[in-house]
């Protein structure tokens, strides 16, 4: 796109992708004012002729286009005061769309509720086996406008649904939805809001990859235009990629799809376990495949990736008891599939639930649970499923709002704790009420459990 010089643009949001946007776009000639509510250190955009306005932000009198950053949530009033004055709002992704130039790499992307930043990184290690220039961007933390214009075959992408909701021109080579449950359900405002952002990863899609085993993934994928491919933990139909015993198969990029199939790689190739694992890695071979990597090229580049922190991350055994940091686990969706891992657990949880519902998670996976310390804003809701549901499982509760309460939590739960079980942190729940994020959950969770195995 030209003629950004006599272009007046507002970025609102000057974290990754909004400092990243402003970046770009001073770069293009454009005047660039940058909206932020919280100081920073903007040195590098003053620096680039940016002008940052802090405070309340205000729509600035000649702005034509605003790009937002994915926090900002649809009903903030500049947003809304933009679109109401007819005034275009795109996010940074949208924005790295159209500054793509003609020979531009493809996308591959990607979105779900949860496994994204697994399934992308398996999917860069496996177009890179394949001996591809690629590089994971987007929601993984790199921003698509600053590899947009880099030298690379292909870009593994990383989509949100906050980032899905601003995009409109976005079409990937191939796209792909892990799977759907409620989340971020006070952003978007309802679950149909939201499971619509998601399915705008397939709009001008040219191929369509959704999980056969998540019925709601399943039944938005039948109306997804383009070529529609499907991965399962079951044996592959025609069209699918799946599992046959130990063995990942595709049934879908081969010659003769009715009565071929090629091997793509074994479980024992996966060095990351679990069943949502072997289906990340189903999601991210078809997409690999869509671009045309050989089936060897799938095994190398899943056997190079490794747990990555806070997912699913051995922390310490202490006294026959095994300690989990799963702090990515940020929703329920995500707890579910993290304990279903394990047999018997002291399963440690809370936080802020942004409006999504535990029954079915504490329904499903309450008899794994020696017991439950609970933390955090919303821990009350979480009582109560276990009440219903659980109503043997012990529960302890701990009060303290501040970041050195998760001394507390891990001291209750190493006493409610028997040798050969698993004090999983898997909390369901956002960090933001008592954490910067939920690193700094994973990493108070394990300063905690290594001060316990100091102190024995």
């Amino acid at each position: 796109m030209t003629g950004w010089d006599t272009r007046r643009v507002a970025v609102a949001g000057l974290g990754v992708s909004g400092q990243a946007a402003a970046l770009a776009l001073a770069g293009l000639g454009a005047d660039v004012i940058g909206l932020d509510v919280r100081d920073g250190d903007f040195s590098k955009l003053e620096a680039a002729g940016v002008r940052v306005a802090l405070g309340p932000p205000v729509l600035p009198d000649g702005v034509d286009l605003v790009v937002t950053s994915p926090g900002w949530r649809p009903d903030s009033p500049l947003l809304a005061a933009a679109l109401a004055a007819g005034v275009p709002v795109w996010g940074e992704v949208e924005l790295a769309w159209r500054l793509r130039g003609p020979e531009a790499a493809p996308w591959l992307a990607l979105t779900g509720t949860n496994g994204k930043t697994t399934t992308v990184g398996m999917l860069d290690a496996i177009l890179r086996a394949a001996g591809h220039r690629s590089v994971a961007a987007g929601n993984v933390g790199t921003a698509l406008v600053e590899v947009v214009g880099g030298p690379y075959d292909v870009i593994a992408v990383e989509l949100s649904s906050f980032q899905l909701h601003w995009s409109s021109t976005v079409a990937p080579l191939a796209a792909a939805v892990l799977n759907l449950a409620p989340d971020h359900l006070d952003w978007h405002g309802s679950l149909e809001a939201y499971i619509e952002a998601k399915a705008k990863i397939w709009t001008s899609s040219t191929v369509a990859v959704g999980n056969a085993d998540d019925p709601v993934t399943l039944a938005l994928l039948d109306s997804a235009p383009g070529r529609q491919v499907s991965f399962s933990l079951a044996a592959p139909r025609t069209g699918q990629l799946g599992l046959v015993e130990d063995l990942l198969v595709d049934r879908a990029f081969v010659a003769d799809p009715v009565h071929g199939a090629v091997e793509l790689a074994t479980l024992d190739d996966l060095q990351l376990t679990g069943a949502h694992n072997v289906a990340n890695a189903l999601a991210a071979a078809a997409l690999a495949r869509a671009y045309g990597v050989p089936a060897e090229a799938v095994r190398d580049g899943l056997r190079g990736v490794t747990p990555a922190a806070h997912r699913n991350a051995p922390v310490a055994t202490v006294a026959g008891v095994a300690y989990v940091d799963d702090s990515k686990a940020t929703n329920p969706h995500a707890a579910a599939a993290s304990l279903g891992g394990y047999t018997s657990v002291v399963w440690v949880a809370g936080g802020l639930l942004k409006g999504a519902d535990v029954e079915d998670l504490v329904r499903v996976h309450g008899n794994r649970m020696r017991a439950a310390v609970l933390l955090g804003t919303d821990r009350a809701l979480i009582r109560e499923a276990l009440a219903r549901h659980a109503p043997d499982v012990p529960v302890r509760e701990v009060e303290a709002t501040d970041t050195g309460a998760m001394t507390t939590v891990v001291a209750v739960a190493a006493g409610l704790a028997q040798p050969g079980d698993t004090v999983l942190l898997a909390p369901a729940a956002a960090s933001m009420d008592m954490f910067r994020d939920y690193a700094a959950r994973g990493d108070a969770f394990a300063a905690a459990v290594h001060a316990i195995g100091a102190a024995r």
